[in-house]
């Protein structure tokens, strides 16, 4: 029997035991299912806090946070069985973990502890709900992700050796209608823990859905699918019921925190939908993302904070040839990306979201000019029908923001979006008036 779906729950599907036990009706229909769960709502946020604690060498600082975790899953586990022996087994479980956890304040902390650490979330909660189904007898196989999600040395999926070992995997279980897995941890090529970056949970399943060729992949989250507006800045917000995948992604990459930007692209490839539902509105439809694009003017608003721009001003671009290549090769040495660029004769400005190196990459751009940095910044990114051939150039969106001063434009780069650059004390007033001109 063949996998039909894979679905997804983030940290606050599975972030009380209320949560966890409402996903119960949601998992058990006669479809055969991967079921990737991330950790629970919190606990990321507070492993990193135990691993900054022990890079600092604040061990005792870190053995109390890490105690102080202890007790509440276990209260959880108190919460969430109802007889005597799940009860014992959930407290062995969390005494397991953080012992482990407890380990490394014992010795020298380094990068690889660090996501070992990380990957104990998401390795509780497939634990917990697992043993849940099992109480309630409901047929489950706990599958580790670790036996089968793996990174190449450039930190990509390795799609061959996953799609080998997850069917090896699954042909253990055949019979298994809901197979359970986690989101975001993986190993590296050297076989060490490691994972998929913030959020990798919505890659995890993306990858999954791809190499076993689902018929869809669903990310279920507190929030009926893509809005056409932030809702913690904007009232009355609607949902996007369809979107395609190239739509999907500038939304996610731009900002939209339903949808992780690097999970678009496997479902992409294959061809697969992705659709977007909501654990608290099971019956809504969501949104799907499909190929196919409903071609409107203005879709939808999407912001993306702690943006830096750099520009570099040179007389010796004036005429030249091979200038912007001596530029990209310094953000390619610092392997960051950059976002949008804006040219001019003697001029380039750029924009990156990772400040990790910005002091380096300021030094070595100051070799080829004058450079002028600038912190604090939001892309606003409107998703729409922006061909190059369509009638007019957007101009309700500049009539919208005509009070507000633009430091860049992107149009014409991409046929789905408008991108702009403003100061990010702004943005709250920018989406507003957006969403009345465009929307309302």
């Amino acid at each position: 029997m063949n996998i039909v779906k894979v679905m997804k729950f983030g940290g606050t599907s599975v972030g009380n035991t209320d949560r966890m036990r409402a996903l119960i009706p949601l998992i058990t229909d006669s479809d055969r299912k991967i079921v990737v769960l991330s950790a629970m709502s919190g606990t990321t946020n507070s492993l990193v806090e135990i691993t900054d604690l022990l890079y600092g060498d604040s061990v005792n600082d870190a053995s109390v946070r890490i105690e102080e975790l202890r007790v509440r899953y276990h209260q959880v586990v108190e919460d969430l069985y109802s007889t005597e022996p799940f009860l014992k087994t959930g407290h062995e479980l969390i005494d397991s973990h953080f012992d482990y956890i407890n380990n490394f304040t014992l010795r020298i902390f380094t990068k690889l502890q660090e996501k070992a650490i990380l990957a104990q979330g998401e390795l509780i909660s497939t634990s917990l709900f697992h043993n849940l189904l099992k109480e309630r007898n409901i047929k489950s196989i706990l599958l580790p992700a670790l036996n089968f999600m793996r990174i190449d040395k450039d930190g990509e999926p390795d799609y061959f050796y996953i799609e080998e070992n997850i069917n090896r995997e699954l042909k253990k279980h055949a019979s298994n209608a809901i197979i359970i897995t986690q989101g975001f941890i993986c190993r590296n090529v050297y076989g060490e823990i490691d994972n998929l970056k913030r959020g990798g949970s919505d890659y995890s399943a993306s990858i999954i859905g791809a190499v076993l060729k689902v018929k869809e992949i669903q990310i279920w989250t507190d929030i009926s699918g893509f809005h056409n507006n932030d809702p913690r800045y904007v009232e009355k917000t609607k949902v996007i019921r369809e979107l395609s995948f190239d739509e999907a992604a500038e939304l996610a990459y731009f900002g939209a925190k339903i949808l992780h930007p690097s999970s678009v692209n496997p479902a992409r490839v294959k061809n697969i939908p992705v659709r977007l539902k909501n654990t608290l509105e099971p019956d809504d439809e969501g949104t799907l993302i499909t190929s196919n694009s409903v071609l409107l003017d203005y879709k939808a608003v999407a912001a993306k904070d702690g943006i830096s721009v750099l520009r570099i001003r040179s007389d010796r671009m004036l005429m030249a040839y091979g200038f912007l290549r001596k530029v990209f090769e310094i953000f390619e040495a610092y392997r960051t990306p950059i976002d949008m660029i804006s040219t001019s004769e003697v001029a380039i400005s750029l924009t990156i979201d990772n400040s990790e190196y910005l002091s380096q990459i300021a030094k070595d751009l100051r070799e080829l000019g004058s450079v002028e940095v600038e912190e604090n910044q939001t892309i606003i990114c409107i998703v729409g029908d922006f061909r190059i051939e369509r009638t007019g150039s957007a101009p309700e969106i500049f009539e919208a923001l005509n009070t507000i001063p633009l430091k860049m434009i992107s149009y014409g780069g991409s046929p789905n979006s408008i991108s702009l650059l403003i100061d990010t004390t702004n943005k709250t007033e920018a989406l507003r008036l957006l969403s009345r001109n465009l929307f309302e």
